[in-house]
């Protein structure tokens, strides 16, 4: 692909204006920068879209799951930061593009007695970004999609919280009748599909959970009676990252009761169990898929070049193939990574490099200057083992690859929500949020308990 060239807003008397599609980490990241730097200088007037009203990490996911984390203490609301920030906001779930207008259509809005809050709307743009990241592939696996919850959103891992919780309390009240010997006590089966770093994190997520439950006093299911079962296809716990990351991680995994089943897919899904392609069935009555990526499927209907994936084909300047005034980046975009065939990875640390180097590139833009093209550095691993652990790697030009394990790995892990959280608030009030945390853990239970 020949590097794309760029292309200077048309003189007009209004000022240029700049779509953003998608409000996860990345989309926000930029809203929030172009707003600061054009937005606040009256230089472009930029808008964000987004299907929710509020964001949340989605590294969070699992913790939110588990009900480590309460998702509503984490969430940031994009009309106030829009406000802070000098952006504006518009709700709603993008359905299809007119490149000829330069417009996108915005499907109706309904409350929950299906009742229409707001219509159909179009939004017109100069410069437009998708940055609408990606679902879980489910690879169309019989039984899949009826049977398993996925942690793709915020409103997912509170569904998957709710029914851990429920069979916990309904476990609790029927044993307060019954005996509480050892062989009455009862049992959950949970089979998570996916063996990446947001299945292993979930598995570890849940036994610290289970230790808390029952130290809550819910403990007619004692932690050795949570079952979790970790699937994977390849060979090995996460097979995306090197071998000296995933041996370690494949030992702590061992000791805290994991059972890993390595080596053969998920054939089908039943309401009560997993058959892999081996034979073997695993019961579960709790099934998470955690397997795979794949872009929203409406990306495939806007006349721009797409993969097998759905991923939006860009150039390595983020601009789309078919048309240089859209942009793409984060999960949603297949962007080159240097050697033939290889694409940039769809990893939150490659999502915050392409947002600062297209807040550049749309600046750039409102300059005439040519755009400067991405290349994706690595800076490293790092899996969390619950709130007490974690392992993974650090790269860098200094100090090469260091491997980390332990509570200093736990320490670097949560360093990169912090530094998610200064990208978007600033460093003052990052460190007020720190202060509150710290003081939230004082007061409230270490483990969402509703």
């Amino acid at each position: 692909m020949s590097q794309a060239k760029a292309v200077p807003a048309e003189p007009q008397a209004a000022l240029p204006r700049i779509l953003v599609v998608g409000g996860g980490a990345g989309g926000l990241e930029l809203a929030t920068r172009l707003g600061r730097r054009l937005g606040k200088k009256k230089r472009a007037r930029v808008t964000l879209v987004d299907a929710n009203m509020t964001h949340i990490w989605k590294p969070l996911l699992h913790e939110v799951a588990a009900g480590s984390l309460n998702s509503s203490d984490d969430e940031l609301n994009y009309v106030a930061q829009a406000k802070w920030n000098h952006f504006h906001f518009q709700l709603g779930a993008m359905t299809d593009l007119d490149r000829e207008r330069r417009i996108i259509r915005l499907a109706a809005i309904a409350d929950e007695h299906g009742q229409e809050l707001i219509p159909k709307r179009e939004i017109g743009y100069d410069y437009l970004v998708l940055a609408v990241g990606s679902t879980t592939n489910d690879f169309n696996t019989p039984g899949a999609a009826e049977h398993c919850l996925f942690l793709d959103t915020r409103a997912q891992a509170e569904r998957f919280h709710r029914l851990l919780l429920n069979q916990y309390m309904k476990a609790q009240a029927g044993g307060e009748h019954g005996s509480a010997q050892q062989d009455n006590r009862e049992k959950i089966n949970v089979a998570i599909i996916g063996a990446g770093a947001t299945g292993v994190e979930l598995a570890a997520e849940l036994h610290h959970a289970a230790r808390l439950l029952q130290a809550y006093g819910l403990d007619r299911i004692s932690p050795e009676d949570l079952n979790i079962n970790l699937i994977e296809a390849s060979g090995r716990v996460l097979p995306a990252l090197p071998e000296r990351i995933s041996d370690p991680v494949t030992s702590t995994l061992t000791k805290l009761g994991v059972k890993l089943h390595t080596g053969s897919p998920v054939k089908e899904v039943t309401a009560d169990s997993l058959l892999l392609d081996n034979g073997e069935r695993i019961p579960a009555s709790l099934k998470v898929w955690a397997a795979g990526i794949r872009a929203p499927r409406f990306l495939t209907e806007l006349g721009l070049e797409t993969n097998r994936i759905n991923q939006l084909a860009v150039y390595r300047t983020l601009q789309t193939t078919l048309d240089q005034r859209i942009f793409a980046f984060g999960d949603c975009a297949a962007c080159p990574a240097g050697e033939e065939g290889k694409f940039v990875p769809p990893r939150a640390q490659a999502a915050h490099q392409q947002a600062t180097l297209l807040a550049k590139n749309l600046l750039r833009l409102m300059e005439g200057k040519d755009l400067l093209t991405y290349r994706y550095r690595d800076y490293g691993s790092l899996i969390s083992l619950a709130s007490f652990s974690a392992v993974g790697n650090l790269m860098g030009n200094l100090t090469g690859s260091v491997m980390l394990e332990g509570k200093l790995a736990r320490i670097f892990y949560l360093s990169l929500y912090r530094m998610h959280q200064m990208a978007l608030y600033g460093v003052p009030r990052t460190l007020l949020l720190m202060l509150s945390d710290r003081i939230g853990r004082s007061t409230e239970p270490r483990l969402k308990l509703h």
